[in-house]
């Protein structure tokens, strides 16, 4: 009733107003029913505009698909008989209906044949641990994981026969008993054989060649020419260029490599100085048959590890370290306490600083999760720098053990990575570009305010012989640089995820414009990533000629596989043919 009154009171101040007011009360005119209609409309499109904002930022994206990009419309499940593959890092991915595991030659040899008649791809793909997912194609791909066999061993001549799709680990363990192993490694053992070969990757140690250099034969099932074998006595030119293939001139079916004898080994990691490496550079190259860096950007400290076999006169070192585990870990994780409660403060509801389980934490899972609190921010990536340089020095010492267990490294948590390979002079005479390749880095980090991370890791190899390998040389005695850049990807959130990739990308661009050219590097082909823009992808095309035989290449290919069905967006792109270019 009092409602009712009130408004009723306000309808007659409206229409008779008291006389102090009636000068100023004037009755607007009546808006236009085309302003209004208009009004109506606008309305209606703001209104479903937020909405549909609402709903994006609202609803979680479902556990299978947090680590893709934010799109609309990315929420719908996939048909049953999809698969999606994607590598580790969850940085590239494919759906595709057609995904082969052969469980031997003649399954593989139908499943090529099958596939060349319908002219279907097949592109042929390993354990996916490779950063650009350089196996992966919608089309369709095959596996050799049920391939994975130790197939014949021939100890005096210190060879193995293998099927192409056993791992790194598998193949070790296998061969012991026999008091074999293999050469050198790469930081992980996951790798399948006949991927680790096809895509040059290394181990370290300026003695000590790229991975596929251990390959004395291989059997390739191909499209064009059906089961062939090649080795330096079968087809050497082939060979050279298979070796190395990308997986683009046959399935790897089947490998003999040169193995060693099995060794103890012992690890001496120790604090440095770039200007220290500088004074030491060459003895370290030349007295250790295994040796890297590890550079910590915004800091002083380079982290040395070398790796050499236990002498037989004076056995393994005798040290004590200085520190327990528990104390080379307290800076990070004291840095932890501090930051969470920091971000705690920004972010949500306050926190003491404690987590449930933390001092179980490896260093690794600990770094990833302080680096998830503020990824992109380079004055807290500093602090996790300077605890990590910290760690190290705390970590000072020496272990020993077998190469297989001792040559691994643990990379941390998902990541994107770039690695280059650039010649450093030779075993007897180093150039010493490799270090001015890293000072012209830490100066090009500190310039643009770069939040790098830690390490920056600085390998060597020996040259290969293989024709597409990134440290091919005709000489035995040149060395090779291999430098890896990294951002990791700590974190599931789709958006958080984009921004570190972009800031990735930035920070790849850069070192490309100022770096690669100066020094000649190209990068490594489990890690190069093919450009958006045509001119940029025009440009790779043109520099990966000047170092590759990219026509020789090419006529293989269309030999061996007419169609192209082992190949895929990474390889078309790469090595159009010389009329495309």
């Amino acid at each position: 009733m009092l409602r009712t009154l009130t408004l009723r009171r306000f309808a007659a101040l409206r229409h008779h107003p008291p006389p102090h007011l009636r000068r100023f009360c004037t009755s607007p005119p009546p808006p236009s029913s085309t302003d209004a209609e208009i009004r109506k409309y606008i309305g209606y499109t703001l209104l479903l505009l937020g909405c549909g904002a609402a709903t994006y930022y609202s609803f979680p994206f479902p556990e299978n698909a947090k680590h893709k990009k934010a799109h609309l419309f990315r929420y719908a499940p996939l048909p049953d008989d999809l698969h999606s593959i994607s590598n580790w890092s969850g940085t590239h991915e494919v759906q595709t209906r057609v995904f082969l595991q052969p469980d031997g030659v003649p399954q593989l040899e139908g499943v090529v044949r099958e596939g060349n008649e319908r002219k279907s791809r097949i592109r042929p793909v390993g354990s996916g641990l490779s950063p650009n997912g350089i196996g992966l194609t919608r089309g369709g791909m095959v596996n050799l994981a049920l391939m994975d066999k130790v197939l014949e061993v021939d100890k005096g001549g210190k060879r193995v026969r293998v099927q192409a799709g056993i791992r790194v680990q598998q193949l070790v363990d296998g061969i012991k008993e026999y008091g074999l192993t293999l050469q050198n490694f790469a930081s992980i053992r996951e790798q399948q054989i006949g991927g680790i070969i096809q895509v040059g990757a290394h181990g370290t140690g300026a003695r000590l060649p790229p991975i596929d250099e251990q390959v004395v034969s291989m059997k390739l099932v191909t499209p064009g020419k059906g089961t062939i074998e090649v080795s330096k006595e079968k087809d050497p030119e082939l060979f050279y260029l298979a070796r190395c293939g990308l997986g683009g001139l046959g399935v790897v079916a089947e490998v003999t490599l040169q193995c060693v004898e099995r060794q103890e080994l012992v690890e001496h990691t120790f604090i440095s100085t770039l200007q220290e490496i500088k004074k030491n550079h060459k003895k370290f190259l030349s007295e250790n048959k295994h040796v890297k860096y590890l550079y910590i950007p915004y800091t002083d400290t380079v982290v040395v590890v070398t790796c050499n076999p236990i002498s037989k006169w004076r056995g393994p070192p005798k040290f004590k370290p200085k520190f327990t585990k528990d104390e080379a870990m307290q800076d990070i994780r004291d840095l932890y306490r501090e930051s969470l409660k920091r971000y705690s403060r920004v972010q949500g509801p306050s926190s003491d600083g404690t987590e449930p389980g933390l001092n179980e934490l490896t260093f690794t899972e600990l770094r990833d999760k302080l680096l998830a609190l503020d990824p992109l921010n380079k004055d807290h990536v500093v602090k996790v720098n300077k605890a990590e340089a910290e760690f190290w020095k705390k970590s000072e010492g020496y272990r020993t053990g077998w190469s297989d267990e001792i040559l691994g490294f643990d990379c941390g948590g998902q990541q994107w990575v770039s690695e280059t390979c650039f010649p450093a002079g030779t075993l007897s005479k180093p150039n010493m570009k490799d270090l001015e390749y890293i000072e012209d880095l830490m100066q090009l980090i500190e310039k643009e305010n770069i939040p790098a991370p830690a390490p920056i890791e600085q390998r060597w190899t020996a040259s290969s012989k293989s024709l597409m390998s990134p440290a091919y040389s005709s000489s035995e005695d040149d060395i090779f640089s291999w430098v890896g850049i990294i951002m990791y990807l700590p974190t599931m959130d789709a958006r958080e995820r984009k921004h570190i990739t972009d800031e990735f990308f930035n920070y790849r661009r850069l070192t490309y414009k100022r770096l690669w050219d100066r020094y000649s590097a190209f990068e490594h082909w489990a890690k190069i990533e093919i450009p958006r823009d045509k001119d940029e992808l025009a440009a790779l095309q043109a520099r990966l000629r000047t170092r590759f035989p990219v026509d020789a290449y090419n006529k293989a290919r269309n030999e061996l596989d007419p169609n192209h069905i082992l190949s895929n967006n990474m390889l078309e792109k790469l090595f159009p043919s010389s009329e495309t270019v």
